[in-house]
């Protein structure tokens, strides 16, 4: 018996599971940004202010807000809000101003 096997891989769309073709499950996850947190106050601050930056880089403002703890932690973050931007934690345990975030998305974004 196996007590401590590998977890089956979960695939979470942002698009809510609409989407029917694996290469469209697999851009959305890719091109996206979350904010990982339980809707605290925080939480909302990085929410509004990664807003601001993606709209002062002409990007889209979409982003999701994960509030499962239990899909928080697939990320590895324990301590939030944290700043997801295409599958890769950016940033996590603080609430990053929007020049800082502008930085981060050129970087990670190009």
């Amino acid at each position: 018996m196996r007590l401590f096997g590998k977890k089956k891989e979960e695939t979470i769309c942002s698009c809510g599971g609409n989407c029917e073709k694996t290469s469209e499950i697999k851009d959305h996850q890719e091109a996206s940004v979350k904010i990982l947190g339980s809707g605290c106050a925080k939480c909302n601050q990085l929410e509004e202010a990664t807003k601001e930056a993606l709209k002062s880089l002409n990007m889209d403002t979409a982003i999701d807000h994960i509030t499962d703890f239990t899909q928080i932690a697939t990320y590895g973050v324990m301590s939030t809000p944290a700043l997801v931007v295409d599958g890769k934690v950016v940033a996590y345990g603080k609430v990053l101003k929007v020049d800082e975030i502008v930085k981060i998305l050129k970087k990670v974004r190009g």
